[in-house]
């Protein structure tokens, strides 16, 4: 553990009004010992809830770009447009509720079992079908150094893989990647809305983090890309330049 204390919530968690699962990926050790640089990258549940205390923060923290992964549908459900950010769309579309939901319409019971099946599928779609959106958030990533956020709708999933592949392109160790990613079970607060009812041995899956889940994308860049370096260098296009690039700007 670096001086910086990377895993101290105090400094990593953002409280804010609107939104729960805010946080900044600085503090963690990245490539040849170098940490990751405070308050420039952050991850987040959406931001559609935000009020003006909220907006304060997030301007006194310079940020003035956010990436937003959701859906076509959902961004248009919780939209927002705030004067000092600039929203670009890196849109995937969601797909484990409308899994669930052709299940629950046919009658059969929904399990555990089946949340934990279409959860797992759902990220190995991430790298299947949107490595395209992760490739564009590194173009942004490069484009300039200015503080940034990227965002889904609780900041788990899509947010989680991305905040994965962002640590391992800096050089964090997988033991820190884990703890980030998980770090969603502790800070994440779903709302009451749902698409459907659903029992709660199948809302405890639907709205938590789980080994399993990364590891879902992790073994599909594993066994389709040959490795994560070969998935960050050839299909999202980190050429050693930019990798260079990339930890000169975002590392100490």
């Amino acid at each position: 553990m670096s001086m910086h204390s990377p895993h101290d919530l105090s400094r990593r968690h953002i409280p804010l009004n609107g939104a729960s699962n805010f946080r900044d990926l600085g503090g963690y050790v990245g490539h040849e010992g170098h940490p990751l640089k405070w308050r420039k990258i952050f991850r987040s549940d959406h931001l559609a809830a935000l009020d003006h205390q909220d907006l304060a923060q997030l301007k006194a923290l310079g940020i003035a770009r956010s990436f937003d992964f959701r859906g076509v549908q959902e961004s248009q459900a919780q939209s927002y447009q705030w004067p000092d950010i600039q929203r670009h769309s890196l849109s995937i579309e969601p797909t484990v509720v409308q899994r669930l939901q052709a299940q629950h319409l046919t009658g059969k019971p929904l399990t555990a079992a089946d949340a934990l099946d279409a959860m797992q599928t759902t990220y190995r779609d991430f790298v299947r079908s949107d490595s395209h959106r992760f490739a564009q958030l590194f173009e942004h990533l490069l484009d300039k150094p200015d503080p940034l956020l990227f965002h889904c709708t609780a900041g788990k999933d899509r947010t989680g893989l991305a905040a994965a592949l962002v640590l391992s392109a800096l050089g964090v160790s997988e033991a820190d990647i884990w703890k980030d990613y998980l770090l969603t079970n502790k800070l994440y607060k779903r709302n009451s809305t749902g698409a459907f009812t659903l029992s709660p041995d199948v809302l405890k899956i639907v709205w938590e983090v789980q080994e399993s889940f990364l590891k879902a994308s992790l073994e599909v860049i594993h066994q389709d890309h040959g490795g994560m370096h070969n998935y960050l260098t050839q299909t999202l296009g980190l050429t050693p330049a930019a990798l260079q690039k990339l930890r000169a700007t975002y590392l100490d």
